[in-house]
C-alpha cells in the first residue's frame, strides 16, 4: 500500500499526517470541489433548483457519477478546480490535463483536510449545511454498486460526514456483491437527455492519460474522508493506493485499519 493522511483537530489546530502533501488521482473527492464550486457560484440566497438536487444529493450521498459528470461539464469542466485552487489556497491540487477525466484531478491529504476547513470555518453558513448535511446522509452503497463503507464508517463508531473516493476496480463489482440505487427521484433525474449527454464526454476516468504528470494511474486507489465527533470536531483523510492483484474487499479491509489505527494515534 501506497498511504497518506492527516488528521486535523478544529478546535486545538493539532494534526497528525504523513506524506500529506503527496498527489493523488482524486477519483470522487473531487465531488467535493464541484458541490462547492455550484454553490459559490450562485450564492447563499439561491434556492437550488429540484432537478439539481436531483443531481448534487446521490453525487455527495451515494458518489454518483453521472451526476458528477453532468455539473462538471455544465459549469465549466477544469475551470472549477482551477476557481477552487484559488479560492481555497490549494498547495497540491490541480485539474486533469485532460479536460473530461474529472476522476484524474490531482490532490493530496493536506489539501482535503483544507478544503473541509474552508467549508466548515469560512464558507457560507448555508453552504455548509447543505455540503455535510448531505455527507452526514452518505450511503452504505454507492451509485455504481460498489459498497463504499470502507475506511471511516466502518472504522469509527462515532457521528460523522464522509466523502469517498476510488478508482480502477472497473465499472462494477463482483456478480452476487451489488448494491443498487433506490431513490426513484435521482433515478429519473439521472436518465435524462441532459445527463446522457454528459456522460458521453466527461467521466471519473480510465485509461492511461488524462492525468497529471506523476500521478499513479496503475494502482488501484481507494480514499476516505470526512468530520469525526460531535461538532464534526476532527477532519481525518486517509488517502491510499493499492496493487491491482488486491480484490475490493481486501482493498476496503486495508484502509479500515489503515483509518482506525491513524485516527486512534492522533489522539495519543
Amino acid at each position: 500500500m501506497t498511504a497518506s493522511y492527516l488528521v486535523v483537530d478544529q478546535e486545538t489546530g493539532a494534526a497528525f499526517g504523513s506524506d500529506e502533501h503527496k498527489q493523488y488521482r482524486s477519483a470522487s473527492l473531487v465531488k467535493l470541489f464541484i458541490a462547492l464550486d455550484y454553490l459559490e457560484s450562485h450564492g447563499p440566497d439561491y434556492q437550488i433548483p429540484a432537478d439539481d438536487l436531483a443531481l448534487l444529493e446521490p453525487m455527495l450521498r451515494s458518489s454518483n457519477d453521472d451526476a458528477a459528470s453532468t455539473l462538471w461539464v455544465r459549469d465549466g469542466w477544469d475551470e472549477i478546480v482551477k476557481r477552487m485552487v484559488v479560492k481555497l489556497g490549494l498547495t497540491d491540487t490541480a485539474p486533469p490535463t485532460s479536460r473530461g477525466k474529472w476522476g484524474y484531478t490531482a490532490i493530496s491529504a493536506a489539501d482535503i483536510v483544507r478544503t473541509y476547513q474552508y467549508i466548515e470555518q469560512e464558507a457560507n453558513p448555508r453552504y455548509r449545511a447543505f455540503i455535510m448535511g448531505n455527507l452526514a446522509q452518505s450511503t452504505k452503497c454507492g451509485s455504481d454498486g460498489f459498497d463504499q463503507s470502507f475506511g471511516l464508517p466502518s472504522a469509527i463508531f462515532e457521528p460523522m460526514a464522509v466523502k469517498q473516493g476510488w478508482s480502477g476496480f472497473g465499472a462494477a463489482p463482483a456478480p452476487g456483491q451489488e448494491c443498487h440505487e433506490t431513490d426513484a427521484r435521482a433515478l429519473r433525474r439521472l436518465s435524462s437527455p441532459d445527463v446522457r449527454a454528459a456522460t458521453a464526454v466527461a467521466s471519473s476516468g480510465e485509461g492511461t492519460t488524462g492525468a497529471v504528470q506523476g500521478i499513479d494511474l496503475t494502482s488501484r486507489a481507494m480514499h476516505t474522508s470526512g468530520t469525526v465527533s460531535s461538532g464534526n470536531g476532527k477532519i481525518v483523510v486517509v488517502l491510499t493506493l493499492e496493487p491491482t492483484t488486491l480484490s475490493w474487499q481486501d482493498s476496503a479491509t486495508r484502509i479500515t485499519d489503515l483509518t482506525r489505527e491513524v485516527y486512534a494515534q492522533s489522539a495519543l
